[in-house]
This record gives structure tokens, sequence and C-alpha cells, in this order.
């Protein structure tokens, strides 16, 4: 399994395949088997970070609510 960064990159690379006003969680840029052999500290640790990256670097997308599990859900900006 691919470490963390490699993770996030493949997150952020992702986002350009969502449409514009589309709403999204983390697990959703990931295959379910993929999004599934990751481990559960490292999904922690990619969602800190993933949340990270859009709260300083992009503006393309934003953070919204988290759902009632507790998943920060998201949202591809329609002004782009």
């Amino acid at each position: 399994m691919p470490n963390v960064n490699v993770l996030l990159d493949i997150a952020k690379s992702e986002i350009s395949n969502l449409d514009h006003g589309e709403i999204f969680l983390l697990r959703d840029l990931f295959k379910g088997y993929e999004w599934n052999r990751i481990s559960r500290s490292d999904r922690l640790l990619l969602g800190t970070l993933f949340l990270n990256y859009i709260n300083i670097s992009s503006n393309e997308v934003k953070a919204i609510e988290k759902t009632s599990s507790g998943q920060q859900r998201y949202i591809k900006s329609t002004d782009i």
C-alpha cells in the first residue's frame, strides 16, 4: 500500500474528475477496494492532511459539514 503522501497526491488529482457543485467524501476519490485496503490509522491521517490541503491551498474545493458518522463532506466550487 502506498504511503499517505502518495495517497494524498492521488486524492488531489482525482478532484479534476468531479463536476462543479458536486458534494463528496474523501473516500469517494478512491475505488472501494483501494479505500478498504488503507489502514484505519492511515485513513485518519489522510483525512487530516486532505482537510489541511483544502483549507490552505485549494480554491476549487471547500469543506462543508460533517456527516452523522463524523466524515468531512466537501464540495467542488462552482465559481471556477
